[in-house]
């Protein structure tokens, strides 16, 4: 994703989101993010999208083998998880005391 401006995303690392398409769709599952790659518009989810790794030893690692680790997703796949409202949710950004806020459109609440 080139572009002249950075990207803004409501999405961020820590959040709770919900996976809406792909082989891990699940809309009562909410899952926590570990990363956003802002420049290729990809998030990595806990437990969504598990790929196989194979590893040569190292030093710290000195048995080497095969390891699963999670790959990223599109973020547009994914959707923020309202804990009051026990849905996904869209977000709005509003100000509140000169700070702009993530607020959910289900329930109204700001998302921390």
């Amino acid at each position: 994703m080139t572009t002249r401006f950075k990207a803004k995303f409501n999405i961020k690392k820590g959040d709770e989101v919900v996976v809406i398409t792909g082989d891990d769709k699940d809309l009562t599952k909410p899952r926590k993010v570990l990363a956003v790659l802002i420049d290729k518009a990809k998030v990595i989810v806990e437990g969504v999208a598990i790929a196989t790794k194979h590893t040569k030893p190292t030093a710290q690692n000195t048995q080497g083998g095969i390891v699963k680790v999670e790959a990223a997703i599109a973020i547009s796949n994914v959707m923020l998880w309202d804990a009051k409202a026990k849905v996904a949710t869209k977000v709005k950004r509003t100000r509140e005391s000169g700070k702009l806020v993530r607020v959910s459109k289900k329930s109204g609440n700001a998302i921390k």
